[in-house]
């Protein structure tokens, strides 16, 4: 299928787009920094004053982070996140990445393929667009799997299978190959899992990073990638094959954070450092395209047109029923 091409001189002025491109290691380091003062604030006052709303706020808070500081790895695969090549790779792996279990090395070309072919049959994401719109009892069962951790124990398994390789080959090469792909990640989770076992806190990571990770965190990937690609009206257009949505500072503490939300400007420019995507959209708006742009006012809009899809067939009763459905 055709690639995704755009022609930038056709939204924005040299000038904008002299702008617009601009990078800064000063602003990179801000937004990093930003993530893990939100993640460690929360574990802290749930250190101090433990209760049920205090977890629940650590829960959804740093899962928002965490999927913060995916966001800003995805940054980094773009060479956004610091004007400096060899500073943007290394804090984007070490100090975005590898905390979530995630590689920028993989990554990366990954996503570039997903840009160069959006939403055609060589889109390495159209799997998680594609099956838009569901029911609502469909969407139901996945938001109970994600908050559950049945989600992050899929994934999880799946991500390890491809680390081990090849079933064919001996177990001490196949465990020799996961440590390899995974070292960066068991690394940065042994060092966060140390440091806070030394200040006598060792019991935070389990309570306020795993299970964060293993639940809201799954949750807001889930929506952030509905909201991307999910039932956009012309898969060939690159007005309207991408979604921009809108977010009020809650939603964007919790869902969507680092302007991830402005995904159709991203997509258009992808010399945008994240920080700058409002200016693009801005941008764009101001050239009369508002009409034909895939907006949407919030992430409830998106998630009622995606589970627009026909109802669940009935239940058979136990004894007569074949397959579940899932």
């Amino acid at each position: 299928m055709h690639a995704t091409v755009v022609k930038v001189s056709d939204y924005l002025t040299p000038e904008q787009v002299r702008q617009l491109r601009g990078k800064s290691d000063f602003a990179g380091l801000l937004l990093v920094l930003h993530a893990w003062v939100l993640i460690a604030g929360s574990m802290a006052l749930f250190a101090w004053w433990p209760n049920l709303l205090t977890f629940l706020l650590g829960i959804v808070v740093i899962g928002g982070r965490q999927l913060g500081l995916a966001i800003l790895m995805h940054d980094g695969a773009h060479g956004l996140l610091f004007a400096n090549r060899r500073l943007n790779d290394g804090v984007a792996s070490w100090f975005c990445a590898s905390p979530v279990f995630t590689s920028l090395a993989l990554y990366r070309p990954y996503h570039l393929q997903h840009h160069r072919f959006t939403q055609q049959a060589d889109d390495p994401d159209l799997g998680l667009s594609a099956a838009f719109p569901i029911s609502r009892r469909s969407l139901q069962r996945k938001i109970l799997r994600d908050l559950t951790g049945q989600t992050a124990y899929q994934r999880r398994g799946q991500q390890i299978a491809r680390a081990l390789g090849p079933t064919g080959k001996s177990g001490v090469e196949r465990l020799g190959r996961l440590l390899s792909q995974e070292k960066r990640s068991l690394t940065a989770n042994f060092v966060m899992f140390g440091g806070l076992a030394a200040m006598g806190y060792w019991w935070l990571y389990p309570a306020m990073w795993l299970l964060p990770l293993a639940t809201w965190y799954q949750l807001a990937s889930r929506v952030r990638n509905i909201a991307e690609h999910a039932v956009v009206p012309d898969n060939d257009d690159p007005l309207r094959n991408t979604r921009t949505t809108y977010a009020n500072p809650v939603v964007r503490l919790l869902l969507a954070p680092y302007w991830v939300n402005f995904h159709l400007e991203h997509h258009l420019f992808m010399f945008v450092p994240c920080w700058r995507l409002p200016a693009a959209h801005r941008a764009l708006l101001a050239t009369g395209r508002g009409h034909q742009m895939e907006l949407q006012a919030g992430y409830l809009a998106v998630l009622r047109a995606a589970t627009a899809g026909p109802s669940d067939l009935p239940r058979e009763p136990a004894g007569r029923r074949g397959a579940q459905h899932i």
